[in-house]
């Protein structure tokens, strides 16, 4: 009996064998299909890098310095005054080099006093507001 079990399970199934399906590359559900899959890998791309600057706990090291102001002396060199800590110190910089030029232990320009944009806009606004009220 086993004998016959085996030889009819060796035998090939006559059972009719289904044709590939033939899907067109370029139809809208294709098309569609790429453009969800393609915005599903940015958007994770872009989650993932906003969660990792988020959560990384790694604080950024130039905390202390800042770029106070910049002079252009030619197409591409610059005379650059950063401040560190208490110090300021000026720069030159050019394709490839950055060399110091001076070094203050007193600040040549007080950070406290300049203004930007971004505050001289924000008090004409204030000011613009105070009058109308």
């Amino acid at each position: 009996m086993l004998v016959e079990a085996s030889s009819s399970s060796a035998s090939p199934s006559r059972l009719p064998q289904a044709a590939p399906v033939f899907k067109e590359p370029f139809s809208a559900d294709a098309i569609w299909q790429l453009v969800i899959g393609l915005a599903i890998v940015v958007g994770m791309i872009l989650l993932l890098s906003w969660f990792l600057r988020r959560f990384s706990g790694i604080t950024p090291v130039a905390k202390n310095m800042r770029v106070i102001g910049a002079l252009p002396l030619g197409t591409r060199e610059k005379a650059v005054l950063i401040q560190v800590g208490e110090k300021q110190i000026l720069l030159g910089v050019a394709p490839g080099r950055v060399s110091r030029i001076e070094s203050f232990d007193e600040p040549v320009v007080n950070v406290d006093e300049m203004t930007t944009f971004g505050t001289r806009l924000s008090e004409a606004i204030q000011r613009r507001n105070n009058k109308d009220a």
